[in-house]
């Protein structure tokens, strides 16, 4: 049961969801409101003809005024020219209106974009089986009844219109031409006009039919939101352990901080030089074996040097020994006891000097377990894997 809940599209799509989208080119339009932009602009248009027409009729007419003579001379190819700048300028005229129209609208609904994805090939768009598919879908089914009601709704318009004209348009024949031409025009007008609405309504039918298919399609489920959230901002359990590692990181750090305080109680600090620094504490009788006062790395080890420096504390520089000391030991605890005899050594070197003995710092010899990098990775496995 839990699967089929699962499966169920029933969560509004995401951000991504919606970009993905637009990426492939699935983005609003309506070619219905697109039909009704256009013959919006064209009834415009027609409705203005009556008050443009007389002034071009004498201009259109004095292409035809010709003699015989001029037929083959210079007159003719002007005139000839004259009537094609003027059909380019009245074709620029009436498309323009209707490109800005539709575009406008197209940016308003669900704006302009560049596909190349969605202009790419795909065999899928060859396929005939697919082609049937297609044809007998759900989706053509619909595209097919919208087609049938919209023929049906503008005829039973047009005809209610040419219905409630039929008198005026009974007389016509005993009209003179200008009345006449002034009754068709003005039929054609009302007829437009009357179709344009008929449009308008399906425009807005079809536009509130493709938000719903849209949105429909971009509906995701619960597992696909689980999913997408998963490859955005890491899976749960990664972002739970690094969540852990980060305060344990953090927690580790204001330890340090706090232990440097106990730095110049210290009997030895060992370095790195410059990467790891260790104090240690041994007092006969105090301690059963030496222990981690402060340790750090990086800016931190700087910090136990300095003030170990100040407390007038030599460090010793001995990295192997450092890194063992960071790596397998903690603030406050003893160290590891395969280190006992390493840190002896170091700790009677620093005797013999505080009495004032000449003393070179011993080599220290540690097992292949205790000898780290930098990384806290073994020596001999990280020299293996390279």
């Amino acid at each position: 049961m839990a699967e089929d809940d699962g499966a169920e599209r029933s969560q509004e799509p995401t951000q991504k969801r919606k970009d993905d989208a637009r990426e492939d080119g699935q983005v609003l339009t309506s070619k219905e409101a697109m039909i009704f932009a256009g013959f919006a602009v064209a009834t415009g248009m027609l409705s203005m003809a009556p008050a443009v027409l007389p002034g071009l009729v004498p201009v259109w007419a004095d292409y035809f005024r010709m003699g015989r003579a001029d037929m083959l001379g210079d007159l003719a190819f002007q005139r000839i020219g004259q009537a094609f700048w003027h059909l380019l300028g009245a074709s620029l005229l009436v498309a323009v209106p209707l490109m800005v129209a539709i575009i406008g609208l197209q940016i308003v609904l669900g704006g302009l974009h560049w596909s190349p994805k969605a202009m790419g090939f795909n065999p899928g768009r060859i396929n005939p089986a697919a082609g049937l598919g297609r044809m007998f879908s759900v989706t053509a089914l619909v595209e097919l009844a919208k087609a049938v009601v919209k023929v049906t709704v503008l005829c039973a318009i047009g005809w209610l219109v040419v219905k409630g004209m039929l008198p005026a348009l009974g007389r016509l024949s005993g009209q003179s031409a200008g009345e006449a031409f002034t009754v068709v025009g003005g039929a054609i007008v009302k007829l437009v006009s009357a179709l344009t609405l008929g449009l308008a309504a399906i425009g807005a039918a079809d536009l509130a039919w493709q938000i719903l298919s849209m949105r429909k399609r971009l509906m995701m489920t619960l597992q696909e939101v689980k999913e997408e959230n998963k490859e955005q901002n890491g899976s749960p359990e990664v972002k739970g352990r690094m969540r852990q590692l980060q305060m344990e990181a953090s927690r580790r750090a204001a330890k340090q901080r706090r232990a440097l305080d106990d730095v110049p109680r210290a009997t030895a600090v060992i370095t790195n030089p410059t990467h790891f620094a260790v104090a240690i504490r041994y007092v006969p009788g105090e301690t059963r074996a030496p222990v981690i006062l402060a340790m750090g790395k990086g800016p931190m080890a700087h910090e136990v040097m300095a003030r170990a420096r100040k407390v007038g504390i030599a460090p010793l520089q001995v990295p192997v020994l450092a890194r063992a000391l960071y790596f397998t030991g903690d603030i406050g605890a003893e160290i590891n006891e395969q280190l006992f005899a390493a840190v002896a050594a170091i700790l009677a070197h620093v005797y013999r000097l505080e009495r004032g003995e000449g003393s070179a710092l011993p080599d220290v010899d540690l097992p292949e377990a205790l000898r780290f990098d930098e990384f806290g990775r073994h020596e001999g496995r990280a020299e293996g894997q390279a």
